[in-house]
């Protein structure tokens, strides 16, 4: 199997606090592979670092065959990501928001619009495309940043807890849209958690 991702030796200290210590993994091609954890015990650090925000320090980390740390911008075009904290604006409606991330991608015009109504349709949002995001529950606002996180066509999607206050009827409907990304389109999700539900969808976990 391709790896997708490759981690050697990553290391990541706050100060005289270390919060990755020899880390080592490999993600293949088309798996969903979780982080799986109690809050503190460094998964967020581990996101943090493979979707750019933190550097490798010390350590190596390939993304698609490319250094992390020296081809940032090639791995973040290739990319998608969903944070745990909502990264909506609340007062635009859903298109809006959808179109303004677009924007953020270098896409527009046409085929800004088509990628939308596309995302609309496989995450059923089209009919709450001119709702205001604040009128939305808690579900559904989680399926508009993944509608967001797959503008760009991404070939890896990361998410950091990305069911966090969602009822267990929203949570298994978000998932069952993550394993209909994979199969559809070979998508590599790699996934933190601290649900151990969560983690049984995953092919492998990594304990951290």
């Amino acid at each position: 199997m391709e790896n997708i991702i490759e981690v050697e030796n990553l290391t990541y200290q706050y100060g005289a606090k270390t919060a990755l210590s020899g880390l080592s993994f490999a993600v293949g091609k088309g798996e969903i592979f979780g982080f799986l954890g109690p809050n503190g015990g460094g998964k967020t650090t581990a996101f943090k670092v493979l979707s750019t925000l933190f550097p490798c320090r010390p350590g190596q980390v390939k993304v698609f065959g490319l250094d992390l740390s020296r081809d940032t911008i090639a791995i973040r075009r290739k990319m998608g990501i969903v944070f745990q904290l909502p990264a909506l604006d609340k007062k635009l409606k859903v298109r809006e928001n959808l179109q303004h991330q677009g924007h953020l991608y270098g896409i527009a015009g046409k085929e800004l619009e088509r990628r939308i109504g596309r995302d609309l349709e496989r995450l059923g949002l089209k009919d709450r495309a001119s709702d205001r995001v604040e009128t939305l529950s808690g579900g559904l606002q989680r399926r508009v940043e993944l509608a967001k996180a797959l503008l760009n066509n991404p070939e890896l999607m990361i998410l950091d807890e990305p069911s966090t206050g969602l009822d267990p009827a929203a949570r298994k409907e978000f998932w069952d849209h993550l394993e209909s990304l994979r199969k559809e389109q070979g998508m590599t999700v790699l996934v933190t958690t601290h649900f151990l539900e969560e983690a049984d969808r995953c092919d492998r976990l990594l304990i951290l």
